[in-house]
């Protein structure tokens, strides 16, 4: 293993390089195919640093590279410490941290301490030891109800489908106890009460932490503490609103978890800089300051814009919140539009008006699961709105999260094959979810395969097939046109290195409810228009713009940067 290189002194720019940093989300497994075995690897991602410098982009994010049996994506971890052989070795991660590096880009690794996969040592373990044995108290398993412990010890469900609760066959072959998984039955939960488990996850934020990461990412981030003694054997403790708002959910977002968090503050106060950590918490919105808090992780998500419609009221109570929120609890807020786990949003903003983050219209039917061909949307439109609202968020104060393929104008790939198909929430929910294999088919890099091969991402196909319309789309094609939505992305991140410097924010009187105008120091004014009609922008000098602007008008659904002199 390499020995940590940490500087002999820090800055306090290098110690808050999150607080503003534009981060790229890389799902390994289809960004680029080093090998042609039909898996992005992280060779893969070393010969696209060049790419990624080029985009302007400050981190990236990897999505889990670890051992797995992809029974969800990578969620499913065999081994914490090392790389899927699939997908290299710990020496390839070196290689790519060290590119990355380099380059000026900071590494996120996502850590997912909620469950470890069944093919986990742990967990092997507790399956061939006694009920009561130390190896099963790292889970949680419980006696089942009934005459002969049939029944499962509640009704609650999984997050994928179906029950929450596994049966195991003892080692002596009769049925035995019930381990519980908030997820699929192959991601059995930690039990977060053991010491053992809080100290081996130390040792792992450590390991990446010598190995290069710059900071994590932490996986359902609300669930590790859990009061699975509550009395109740049915599903309606489980919809209790007050619960999720009071921090007294038996499952979710637990006030006890943030002392996991304490503990991992102190690990990463050992490194100079601190590394990062950004919370994956789905929690109502005033409970979000505790994980971001300076004693915690520092960071977490804030999804509220990935949620909202494309509407300017919508957009500024968000944003005026979130920044108060941020500003209050000494954090920075995070902005993200596309991740690996919903439909793209160049797809989204292309749907029936009140269509959800799933891709459901306001008809109630699911664009995906009825063919998901992006001729049944209005492509154009959507690809207008996501590059206005990305344009928006590039220029808030805070962190913006991308997610790859974005920068392209990417679309969902709804059409794939029911055979093809990877998510477990498509196999166990199928006619009601379509799941979220559509936004993680690989990358088109080249808009002409070779026969047989895939659009530059890996000489022998794809993992999950790429569509003939991905051509259209590849980033080859893109890199050449300084019309592209790639140009436009590079541009923008460009200029928000420039724009970026005190975290504040100053609204504008707008003479439209469809607009919005802040601006940013330095004479930074920031125009969004949600409307139709075109709207007058203030006199200065247009740096961006996500829409031809003629006769100093934005048109609709357009957002514009302005740098106004003093």
């Amino acid at each position: 293993m390499p020995t940590p290189a940490e500087p002999a002194a820090t800055t306090t720019h290098d110690a808050d390089w999150w607080r503003q940093a534009a981060v790229y989300q890389i799902y390994p497994r289809s960004f680029s195919d080093s090998n042609g075995d039909g898996l992005g690897d992280l060779k893969g991602i070393t010969a696209r640093v060049p790419y990624l410098k080029e985009l302007g982009i400050d981190a990236v994010w990897l999505s889990p590279f670890y051992p797995s049996a992809l029974a969800d994506g990578g969620y499913d971890v065999d081994d914490y410490r090392n790389v899927d052989p699939r997908l290299g070795t710990l020496e390839d991660f070196d290689e790519m941290a060290a590119a990355l590096h380099a380059a000026g880009i900071k590494v996120i690794v996502d850590i997912v301490p909620n469950h470890t996969s069944d093919r986990h040592a742990w967990f092997r373990e507790a399956l061939a030891s006694p009920k009561g044995s130390a190896a099963r108290g790292r889970y949680i398993f419980r006696d089942g109800r009934g005459e002969n412990g049939e029944l499962p010890p509640n009704e609650w469900t999984s997050i994928f489908g179906g029950g929450a609760w596994e049966r195991i066959t003892e080692p002596d072959g009769t049925p035995g106890q019930w381990y519980f998984h908030l997820f699929a039955k192959e991601q059995p939960d930690l039990d977060w009460d053991n010491p053992e488990v809080h100290e081996d996850f130390l040792t792992t934020l450590r390991f990446w932490s010598d190995r290069g990461a710059d900071g994590f990412r932490v996986d359902v981030a609300h669930g590790l503490k859990k009061d699975l003694n509550a009395e109740v054997a049915s599903l309606d403790l489980l919809h209790r609103a007050d619960l999720f708002r009071e921090g007294e959910h038996p499952l979710w977002d637990r006030d006890e978890v943030h002392s996991i968090y304490a503990e991992w503050r102190k690990v990463f106060n050992e490194y100079n800089p601190p590394r990062t950590a950004v919370a994956e918490a789905w929690v109502h919105a005033d409970r979000r300051a505790a994980y971001a808090s300076p004693e915690g992780l520092g960071q977490a998500f804030n999804f509220d814009l990935l949620e909202a419609d494309f509407d300017a009221e919508q957009f500024r109570d968000i944003i005026a919140k979130n920044l108060a929120e941020a500003a209050a609890t000494g954090t920075s807020s995070t902005w993200v539009f596309s991740n690996h786990d919903v439909v793209r949003h160049a797809t989204r903003y292309g749907l029936p008006k009140g269509s959800g983050r799933g891709g459901k219209g306001a008809d109630g039917k699911d664009w995906l699961l009825e063919g998901g061909d992006p001729a049944q949307i209005d492509v154009a439109r959507g690809l207008r709105r996501a590059k206005a609202a990305t344009l928006l968020m590039l220029a808030l104060p805070g962190s913006a999260y991308l997610y790859q393929g974005e920068e392209l104008g990417l679309q969902e790939a709804g059409q794939i094959p029911d055979a093809d198909r990877q998510d477990p929430t498509f196999f166990r929910n199928k006619g009601v979810e379509v799941g979220r294999d559509g936004c993680r088919v690989p990358l088109p890099w080249e808009a002409t395969p070779t026969e047989g091969s895939s659009f530059g991402f890996g000489a022998n196909g794809s993992h999950l097939p790429q569509p003939a319309w991905f051509a259209d789309y590849a980033a080859g094609a893109q890199a050449a046109d300084s019309g592209s939505t790639l140009a436009f992305y590079r541009r923008a991140l460009a200029l928000r290195h420039e724009l970026q410097g005190a975290e504040s924010l100053g609204w504008q009187d707008a003479s439209d409810d469809d607009v919005l105008h802040f601006v940013r120091p330095g004479g930074w004014h920031v125009v969004a228009n949600f409307g139709t009609a075109p709207v007058e922008l203030p006199a200065g000098e247009i740096l961006l713009a996500s829409a031809e602007v003629e006769g100093g008008k934005l048109p609709g659904e357009a957002t514009a940067w302005v740098r106004v002199s003093a």
